[in-house]
């Protein structure tokens, strides 16, 4: 599920207040980890473990469904103080942002793991290819 966090600190910390321009280029992934050791959770019976991966699961999607209301409130915020600018850019500006961001990831590869650099581009849709 895409989530597009945007203002978790940038309201709170009133950052609007004094910064003139704010770009929403959705460029950062915003994810959690559940941690629990290895061994008690393959010591717990299946039924148990499929009823927690439910209720996570669960609780995710209700979580960002909280966390849209508050960023698009916090969004109309920030527009209506008159006081930061909000430019969105176009969609060839998110491929040529996306584009540059390519060699990056590459570099980075060696260090995260190309699995996981995978799983986040599954997850999150990214095409390195575009």
């Amino acid at each position: 599920m895409e989530q597009k966090i945007r203002f978790l600190t940038f309201t709170p910390k009133k950052m609007h207040e004094v910064q003139k321009h704010l770009t929403l280029t959705e460029h950062g992934y915003l994810g959690y980890a559940v941690i629990v050791n290895k061994k008690f959770w393959d010591g717990l019976p299946a039924d148990i473990r499929g009823q927690l991966e439910k209720a996570m699961e669960k609780s995710t999607r209700y979580a960002n469904q909280i966390a849209k209301v508050k960023n698009d409130e916090d969004l109309e915020l920030v527009k209506k103080s008159g006081r930061t600018t909000v430019y969105v850019p176009s969609k060839e500006e998110k491929a040529t942002f996306r584009a540059a961001m390519i060699p990056v990831h590459k570099k980075m590869e060696g260090r995260i793991g190309k699995d996981l650099l995978q799983a986040i581009y599954n997850d999150t849709g990214f095409k390195a290819a575009n």
